[in-house]
């Protein structure tokens, strides 16, 4: 899927430039003729499971836009009203392959900034509000015809309703609007108002990405240097002077504050293995189970013909260090390598099934046999199973 024109007339360049993050964008017949590959029944289904995070929106329900959350009993929805309300299913993407396959359109954008696919089947009239999101989003038509209006830039400042589960505008100044059939697309930037209303029976694909704010950013990283940091280090003020008022706290004691902290956040290195190991962190880590497997193992299932597939809910990343250094993310969590192995690295990161044949020269290599023994073991990559 990742020859579909997607961006209409749009480079990748050109969209990156005039419109990603910047303003909204919809692209007529984005995938041509798309077909959703899950029904509104199967997506119904999903949301009785109790790994899958759903929600169910009533706009008129016991109170204006009460929110159901699943996992739902399977007569949930035969007391729903005939319109007016929406099933939302969270990632999609880990569950159904078929879904997944639609995130290889939009491997112009780095895959770790991918978070899921959330897919939304709503009735007549059914909707969320006007809201923002503080990321960017990509709408696709699934089934049916959905009618969305544009609003305001929105930030924390921007007004909301009283409402102890939904972020809705209380305000929503409109300045475009589209209906959206299968196939079409909208791209939201983040803090760009948005108001969705299905048409008619419809379903839509959302592709959102992963974005902290800078207080994760900081309080992430900050823990993950701390957990590097001796006891012993404590702040120091030897050849200090006396000073004049004992309850100031002067400039030379913020002085050496700054001198404690300003290497551990110039120091990129560190930076970089914590950014990796955050960004791949796994939506649902509960999901990768560890295994048992040895290199025999692998050698008999690989000389059977038999590939490697990377688990659904799998992140993977990599990155080039200092001195041709190698680092592999895996789910919150990175490993050491050899330069050597980057084209099995970026094999592994970029396939989600790899074939006996494309392994195979790799199997002369012991530390490549050990690297896919351990993300076998990891639950990162899974066996191919027998389909008879």
């Amino acid at each position: 899927m990742s020859d579909l024109p997607l961006l209409g007339n749009l480079t990748p360049e050109q969209f990156l430039r005039d419109y990603w993050q910047k303003k909204p964008l919809l692209i007529r017949q984005a995938v041509p003729g798309y077909e959703s590959p899950i029904s509104p029944n199967e997506l119904a289904g999903l949301s009785l499971e109790e790994e899958v995070e759903s929600r169910i929106i009533l706009e008129h329900g016991q109170h204006p836009w009460e929110q159901r959350r699943g996992p739902f009993a399977e007569d949930a929805f035969q007391n729903l009203p005939e319109r007016d309300w929406t099933l939302l299913v969270q990632a999609v993407d880990q569950f159904v392959p078929e879904v997944a396959e639609l995130l290889k359109a939009f491997d112009f954008l780095p895959s770790w900034r991918k978070d899921d696919i959330m897919i939304s089947y709503a009735t007549p009239g059914g909707g969320v509000g006007p809201h923002y999101d503080n990321y960017d989003v990509f709408l696709l038509q699934g089934q049916g015809r959905r009618r969305w209006k544009i609003g305001q830039h929105c930030d924390e400042n921007s007004p909301l309703l009283d409402h102890p589960d939904l972020r809705i505008l209380r305000d929503f100044e409109q300045t475009d609007e589209w209906v959206l059939e299968p196939g079409d697309m909208l791209y939201i930037p983040p803090g760009v108002a948005h108001w969705g209303t299905a048409e008619d029976d419809c379903m839509t694909f959302s592709v959102g990405f992963r974005a902290p704010s800078h207080a994760e950013i900081l309080l992430h990283y900050t823990d993950f240097v701390s957990q590097q940091l001796g006891d012993s280090l404590r702040y120091s003020d030897a050849g200090m002077t006396p000073v004049e008022d004992p309850a100031s706290i002067d400039e030379q004691s913020i002085d050496r504050l700054q001198q404690i902290l300003r290497p551990l956040v110039e120091d990129r290195e560190a930076l970089a293995t914590w950014f990796g190991r955050f960004m791949t962190e796994a939506r649902y880590p509960e999901l990768i189970q560890p295994q048992e497997w040895e290199a025999a193992d692998l050698l008999a299932l690989l000389e059977a013909g038999y590939g490697l597939i990377r688990h659904p809910s799998s992140r993977l990343a990599w990155r080039k260090g200092k001195n041709d250094s190698l680092r592999l993310f895996a789910s919150g969590e990175h490993c050491e390598l050899s330069i050597s192995l980057l084209p099995l690295v970026q094999l592994v990161c970029k396939q989600d099934y790899l074939e006996a044949g494309a392994l195979e020269p790799w199997l002369q290599q012991e530390d490549a046999r050990e690297l896919l023994v351990q993300l076998l073991n990891k639950g990162e990559l899974l066996p191919e199973e027998d389909d008879e």
